[in-house]
Parts: C-alpha cells; structure tokens; sequence
C-alpha cells in the first residue's frame, strides 16, 4: 500500500471559522493557499500544506486559547462523512476503530487504539516524525475525542489521562474541559474508563453508517493510489535538471519537506535520491539521444551535467555504448 501523501479538506472548517469569528480567507492567504480552498471539489492537502495551515491559523486566531473554543462549537453542522460515521457507532470503542480505519482521510495522522479490562487508551501518531507540531493541533485532538464522546452519550464523560507531547497553554482552562489536568509526555494519548468507552451512543444510526462506509472505502482507495513520493521525486527533477540544481536539499525544498523527511520517505520504498537521480538521467538521455538531433552538449547541460565529458561516462556506463552508436543505430 503507498504512503498517503494528500488529504481531504474538510469545508466544515470554514464554518467553524466562521463561529469563532476568524477570517478563513485571511488564514488562508497567510498559509499560501488558495482562497477558494473550502469550495472545491475534491480538495486535498499535503502534510506540509496541512501543517501550513494551522501555523496560520494560529497566527490569525492570536488567541492560545481558540481550540477549546473550537472543540466547544463542534456541531454535525461541520462534520466530513468520517466523523459522521463515528457518531453512528454504538459506542466510543467502535467509533475509534472507525476512525481510524478513515483517520488518514482527515489529515496527516494515523490513530492506534489499545483496548483492555482497565479501559481504552489512544495514541495519536503523526506521519511525519520529525516535525514539531502547533500546540493548538495537540489540543484539538485531544479535545476532538473526548467532545465525540459527550455529543454521542450526551453526558459529561471525563477521560482518566490527557497526555500532551507540548506544555498546552493556559493548562487550567484546559483541565477545566477535560475534567483532568493534561500531562506532559512523548506521546499525544488519551486514557478512557471501560464503562465509559463501552457507553451506548444516543446518536448510533446503523443504516446512516451502511450509507457512509461504502463511501468511505471508495474515497481511501482512491487516496491511496496516489502516486509514490518516487514518481513526486521524479516529476521534479524533469524542472531541476535543466537548471544545474540536482541537489537532494534543493529537491526537498521544492517538495515542501525537510531533508530527513524526504530520505525517509524514499527509503519506505525502498529507493533514495542518487538511484532517482541517476534512473532520470539515463532516461532522459536515452530519449534525447534517439528521439532528437539536439548536440551532444546541449544534452549533457539538460542532465545537469556541468562538464559534458561527465555526461559520455555516465552515457557509457548505462548504456554499454556511446551516444553516437545508439543515435545512429536509432535511426536504421
């Protein structure tokens, strides 16, 4: 299965950008995206667009505060068919499991539950390791599970642990939701009684939720045939070459990732940046060479090659013979 590397934008999140009293235009246009993000079909983001967007958020809002306003204000007004589909569930165990089978449709995270005797414990993971995440999206996943299990029950349940990876600001206002003081530790968690987890949803729908996850399924599949961060690499490089810039650095900037990211990445997939680059050129060269009558120099400044005679080793290399060999068997 290839790594998720888009995902879906909610348009219930103009809306409660609206309650809060934020410009969602104005977070947008700080986050560099376009303005009419909300209302296009099928709109996706990558991790480091996502990532953009609340760093914008959070500069817009100025108010350390606004994810509890915004946990508060959630409504099924706002919701995408997957946490609509939590809602259905009987019970916050089943919602979870939902959840996560569709987290992934939702932004950049994947969601792992452990369930026993003493309750239910989740653990929010982001894809991206190495990337420090806004407080303010600690605190709305936090806050996301536990108000998913007071609108379902329509009762006040209290998880037993909060465990934040940051120092959550303003942490009185916060226990004060929670009903806990939220911990600092390595993992971005929440601790559930078993009573609690098991407690009967008031909202559960079983045909509401046969009608979604079809839906569902068909919208991850198709996510999830996304092209491989080798096919983004390699699209990529076709725009670099011409220019000289044939450095993983540069690579990676124009991809939006940090360096360590992007290696990571290709190495999920068994590949890494100088095998890319070297499959590219040959390609390249082996195309220009027989399907053009462009000199020889000029091909080897469209590899990125500096020196030509740099370009007649590597040629010699792949290809077990000269440019001028292959261009003229090419042409019998």
């Amino acid at each position: 299965m290839k790594k998720i590397t888009h995902f879906s934008v909610n348009p219930g999140w103009k809306i409660l950008l609206v309650d809060l009293d934020i410009n969602y235009v104005e977070v947008l246009k700080k986050a560099q995206l376009p303005t009419d993000l909300f209302s296009r079909k099928d709109a996706s983001l990558t991790t480091a667009e996502y990532l953009h967007f609340w760093k914008a958020l959070e500069f817009i809002a100025n108010d350390p505060l606004f994810p509890l306003k915004a946990i508060c204000k959630l409504s099924t007004e706002m919701f995408d068919p997957p946490i609509f589909a939590a809602l259905c569930s009987p019970n916050l165990n089943t919602a979870l499991k939902r959840i996560s089978q569709f987290k992934p449709l939702i932004g950049p995270m994947a969601l792992n539950i452990e369930l026993n005797d003493e309750g239910t414990r989740i653990m929010v993971e982001f894809l991206e390791r190495d990337v420090v995440l806004p407080k303010s999206l600690v605190a709305m996943e936090l806050g996301f599970f536990v108000q998913i299990a007071r609108m379902a029950t329509r009762e006040i349940i209290i998880p037993k642990r909060v465990i934040a990876p940051c120092e959550l600001p303003h942490t009185s206002e916060y226990a004060e939701y929670f009903g806990v003081k939220p911990e600092f530790g390595e993992s971005l968690s929440l601790h559930f009684a078993a009573n609690d987890a098991n407690k009967p949803f008031v909202t559960e729908n079983i045909g509401m939720w046969d009608f979604f996850e079809a839906d569902l399924k068909k919208r991850l599949s198709a996510i999830q045939a996304e092209e491989s961060m080798k096919e983004r690499v390699k699209a990529v490089l076709l725009e670099m070459l011409p220019s000289g810039e044939t450095t993983v650095d540069t690579l990676a900037k124009r991809l939006n990732l940090s360096r360590r990211t992007l290696q990571r990445r290709l190495l999920d997939e068994h590949t890494n940046f100088k095998d890319i680059l070297t499959e590219t050129r040959e390609s390249l060269a082996r195309h220009y060479v027989t399907k053009s009558d462009l000199p020889y120099i000029q091909i080897s400044f469209l590899l990125g090659y500096e020196d030509p005679n740099s370009f007649f080793r590597a040629f010699q290399t792949w290809t077990g013979s000269t440019p001028d060999t292959m261009r003229n068997q090419s042409l019998h």
